[in-house]
């Protein structure tokens, strides 16, 4: 059985080739291959060879990070060719994240834990983040919401 988003992911491959949208082609193709390789390793790893959501999830947020790499190497070689290219497939590879968070919606859900912890000092954050990744998971980045825990316990 596919999982939702693998559907959604076909689909817009589909809709990309009918609307001759060739970087959302190759940004698509990517991520079916990235999927098929998984499943590859995850029959043989004896894990049936299905995966959910989330690990699509996680394979998407790990081909973001590539992209956000190639693209700082080519911005520091001046490579505006590849840049655009780099930047549009990365804008495709995002539309498959759940939308983020703002940083005053990271800053109210941190209060709320505060709040339920109690914690009043810097050395407690490690606490409110213990709490707080878990109900914000996958709708904002690690390294803000740490920065605004520690900026709400200063």
């Amino acid at each position: 059985m596919d999982s939702a988003l693998k559907q959604r992911i076909q689909n817009d491959l589909k809709l990309a080739m009918r609307d001759n949208d060739e970087r959302r082609k190759v940004a698509i193709r990517q991520v079916i291959a990235l999927i098929k390789n998984a499943e590859v390793e995850a029959r043989t790893d004896g894990r049936g060879g299905v995966l959910s959501d989330a690990d699509i999830l996680a394979l998407i947020r790990r081909e973001i990070k590539q992209h956000e790499e190639s693209l700082l190497e080519a911005r520091n070689a001046g490579r505006d060719d590849l840049i655009a290219d780099q930047t549009a497939e990365l804008e495709v590879l995002r539309s498959y994240l759940p939308q983020q968070m703002s940083r005053e919606e990271i800053a109210e859900a941190a209060r709320q834990v505060i709040a339920e912890i109690g914690a009043t000092s810097p050395k407690q954050q490690g606490e409110v983040m213990k709490v707080l990744l878990p109900r914000i998971k996958d709708r904002a980045d690690g390294k803000l919401v740490n920065e605004v825990v520690r900026d709400l316990l200063k």
